[in-house]
């Protein structure tokens, strides 16, 4: 039961903060006038990235889930990918103004 509902807080966990982050990110392009259409898919998996780096090294301690396997994503990883996903997030705009 509390797999269930660890799954359960994951998917609203992601579903409320991608939600609200792809809104802000939209704001903020639409703010600058970048045109995002046909790459939303940046946006979108930079945000991915960024609630699973969130997810593995601070939320996943508060949950129902008491199993095996929860321990930090390395440091070096957690760098890696925040690092990738600030670079998704800078490039859409460069992209959509060099390919719209």
């Amino acid at each position: 039961m509390r797999v269930i509902l660890e799954l359960l807080r994951i998917i609203i966990i992601f579903a409320f903060l991608g939600s609200t982050f792809g809104a802000f990110l939209e704001y903020v392009y639409a703010t600058f006038g970048v045109n995002t259409d046909g790459y939303e898919w940046m946006a979108f998996s930079a945000i991915i990235v960024l609630l699973i780096v969130l997810y593995r090294n601070k939320l996943q301690f508060s949950g129902w889930y008491k199993g095996r396997g929860k321990e930090k994503l390395p440091k070096r990883v957690s760098n890696l990918l925040i690092t990738s996903s600030i670079l998704l997030l800078i490039l859409l705009p460069l992209v959509s103004f060099f390919f719209n």
